[in-house]
């Protein structure tokens, strides 16, 4: 998804003259993260089938997993940023650059708009990529102690400046809502500027010792080991695989499902599960575990689960919804 090449300035020509190098490590680095977040996708493709308990992929180590795999394509993309414009912005290559970023999460959008009308991709991790691309420059040419603060301050953000004026779907990419919106792939702004500087950062401390132990060892690459080969491959081509992979992996699980059926879900926890996750959500001081339990009790009590279920009542305007979820959170804060 990025340039990892190093701008090197040959001194018998014209200052302007500068030979670019990819960095096989960098590339395959990318590599690496791209076969992360393939397996990432699969186990989501899997869930979204029924082959695994819905939630899987959002919760535990899975969800871990995936800020892992987010924070390393943006560490690297701002790593990359300062290879190929600290010693001076290349002003069309930046624009290529970006345009093919901004272009692709633009057609992620649009075809997950078609695809997943309810939860699609509105700023996702290409639009984070390019965002925080804009956002990169203006630290080309600031020492890296401003990088890494602004990294600091762009992490604990959300802590304390979340306000409803950010809860307007415009301002959704800037990450300070207190209504987390509904996407299959959120990475606003803040906080995950935070690795994107870091990595800038990174590079402005690291590369130059790098490049200098790599002229004193002669600068050739041609010992790179068998491993990095195949996902520097993948790092020199990660948009496009990115792009590619994952309608590939919807597709096989498709192709399967048609074959294997998933078995039908449990609907008790299925409930339990969404329940748990938007009370965490909008009252973290409350026992989740214990109110989800309540409501779903009580639910089934009053022969309203299977229409719930169903679709046949609307939980926003429900009277009878709207009065088993007071009793339960009343129980659920008391102990009972």
């Amino acid at each position: 998804m990025d340039d990892s090449r190093a701008i090197t300035v040959d001194e018998t020509k014209a200052p302007r003259a500068v030979k670019l190098k990819r960095i096989a490590l960098l590339d395959a680095l990318r590599g690496l993260a791209l076969v992360a977040m393939a397996i990432y996708h699969f186990v989501w493709d899997l869930e979204f089938f029924g082959y695994v308990a819905a939630g899987t992929a959002g919760t535990g180590g899975w969800r871990l997993f995936a800020r892992l795999i987010a924070s390393s394509f943006l560490f690297l993309a701002g790593y990359s940023l300062m290879l190929g414009h600290g010693a001076g912005l290349r002003p069309r290559a930046f624009m290529r650059r970006f345009v093919r970023i901004a272009g692709a999460a633009a057609l992620i959008s649009f075809a997950t708009w078609f695809a997943f009308p309810g939860s699609f991709i509105f700023f996702g991790i290409l639009h984070a990529i390019a965002a925080a691309s804009l956002v990169g420059l203006l630290f080309l040419r600031l020492p890296a102690a401003a990088s890494f603060l602004a990294a600091g301050a762009a992490l604990v953000a959300p802590l304390y400046l979340r306000s409803p004026l950010f809860d307007m779907p415009l301002l959704w990419w800037v990450g300070l809502s207190e209504t987390i919106p509904r996407s299959n792939d959120y990475v606003p702004l803040l906080p995950w500027l935070a690795p994107f500087l870091a990595g800038l950062g990174t590079a402005k401390l690291l590369q130059p010792l790098l490049s200098s132990r790599q002229q004193s060892h002669g600068g050739g690459e041609s010992g790179r080991k068998l491993w990095i080969r195949p996902l520097a491959f993948g790092g020199r081509h990660s948009l496009a695989i990115y792009l590619i992979h994952q309608p590939v992996l919807l597709g096989l699980v498709y192709a399967f499902s048609l074959a294997v059926p998933a078995p039908a879900p449990d609907a008790s926890g299925v409930y339990r599960l969404n329940c748990e996750q938007a009370c965490s959500l909008n009252d973290p001081a409350i026992d989740c575990g214990g109110f989800c339990g309540c409501t779903l009790a009580r639910l089934k009590e009053q022969n309203l689960f299977e229409d719930l279920n169903l679709g046949k009542i609307d939980v926003n305007s429900d009277e009878r919804i709207a009065r088993i979820a007071s009793q339960c959170t009343m129980e659920a804060r008391s102990g009972d």
